[in-house]
C-alpha cells in the first residue's frame, strides 16, 4: 500500500502544531535539530520539565512525568546530536521520584481546563508503573547516544522499580501497562538479565491475534502488534509471527485519511488535544512505517 507523502506535509501544515511539523520535516530531511529542540523548549519550564500541552490531553503548565515521554522522543530523534536538556529534565524526574524510584501519575495540576480525567483525578501521592515504564523505556532510547543520560541515577532507580514491579505481576494488567513495560523490557533487554524471561512472560498475557482491548477505553480502543513492537529491531518481535507484523504495518498503512493525516481511536478531551494527538500520530506513523521498509 502506498502512502502519500505529498498528502501528509499538506496535513502537517494546515492541522499540526509547530512541534509536530518540525519532527517530520527532521524524519524528511528537511530541518535541523536546533529547529526540533527550538520547538519542544517551548513547552519546557524553568525546572527542567514539561508540560504546557506537551501531553495533548495534559493542558496545565507546570512540568508533569505524563510530558517526560514526548520530550525524550525529541531526544532520540535528534541522534547522534545530544541535547543539555535531557539529563536536565532526568535531573527534574529525579526531583519528583518517590522513594522507591517510581514517578507518581500526575503531580497537582494548577489548571484542570480541558485535561483527561486520568490526569486530573490521579493519585498524586504513590508510584505509577505506567508512567514510570514509560518515561525509562523512552530515555533508555536516549541512553543508546547520550552517554550522560545513560550514566544518570534517575534511569538506573527508575528502572529498577520497573522491573521490580513487572516480576511481581501475577496476572495481566492494563494494556497500556502491558505496552509500556514490553517497551522498557525491549530497551533493557541486553543490560538486565532478567529482562529475557519478563518480556517472555508478558507475551503470554498479548492474545493469539496480537489485537489487544483497552479497558475504560472507547470501544474502538485496542493495542495492535506494532503497539507492543513498533520497531523491527526489538526483542519483543519475537512475540509475533512475520504475518501479524506484515499484516499490521498493512493495518497502519491503511489508516491514512483522506486529508493526508492519521486519526486516534482513544477518547477526544478538547478541540485542541484531539487535533495535536493527530498531528504526533501522523508522525509516529510515519516513523515506524520507514523504519519498517513501508516508506
Amino acid at each position: 500500500m502506498t502512502i502519500d507523502i505529498s498528502a501528509v506535509a499538506d496535513f502537517m501544515a494546515g492541522h499540526a502544531r509547530i512541534l509536530d511539523r518540525r519532527r517530520f520535516q527532521l524524519l524528511m530531511g528537511e530541518t535541523d535539530t536546533a529547529s526540533l529542540l527550538a520547538a519542544v523548549d517551548g513547552y519546557r519550564n524553568p525546572d527542567g520539565g514539561y508540560g504546557w500541552g506537551l501531553e495533548p490531553d495534559l493542558r496545565s503548565p507546570e512540568s508533569q512525568p505524563g510530558a517526560a515521554l514526548h520530550a525524550f522522543e525529541v531526544f532520540e530523534e535528534i541522534a547522534p546530536a545530544t541535547a543539555p536538556q535531557a539529563v536536565a529534565l532526568c535531573d527534574w524526574l529525579q526531583s519528583v521520584s518517590r522513594p522507591d524510584g517510581g514517578v507518581p501519575f500526575a503531580l497537582p495540576l494548577t489548571t484542570t481546563a480541558a485535561s483527561a480525567p486520568w490526569w486530573t483525578g490521579a493519585d498524586q501521592t504513590t508510584s505509577s508503573l505506567q508512567i514510570t515504564n514509560v518515561s525509562a523505556a523512552a530515555a533508555h532510547r536516549v541512553a543508546v547516544h547520550d552517554p550522560a543520560v545513560a550514566a544518570h541515577p534517575w534511569l538506573a532507580r527508575a528502572t529498577r522499580y520497573c522491573l521490580d514491579q513487572i516480576a511481581a505481576l501475577d496476572e495481566a494488567p492494563h494494556a497500556y501497562i502491558l505496552s509500556f513495560s514490553i517497551s522498557l523490557l525491549d530497551a533493557v533487554h541486553d543490560t538486565y538479565p532478567e529482562a529475557p524471561e519478563l518480556l517472555a512472560r508478558l507475551g503470554g498475557y498479548i492474545p493469539a491475534d496480537g489485537k489487544l482491548h483497552v479497558e475504560g477505553g472507547t470501544d474502538d480502543e485496542f493495542l495492535h502488534p506494532l503497539d507492543f513492537s513498533p520497531y523491527p529491531d526489538g526483542p519483543s518481535r519475537a512475540l509475533f509471527t512475520p504475518e501479524q507484523i506484515s499484516a499490521d504495518l498493512d493495518r497502519l498503512a491503511g489508516l491514512q485519511q483522506d486529508d493526508g493525516g492519521w486519526t486516534v481511536e482513544y477518547a477526544k478531551i478538547s478541540p485542541a488535544g484531539a487535533l495535536e494527538w493527530r498531528g504526533a500520530t501522523t508522525v509516529r506513523a510515519i516513523e515506524i512505517l520507514r523504519r519498517n521498509g513501508r516508506i
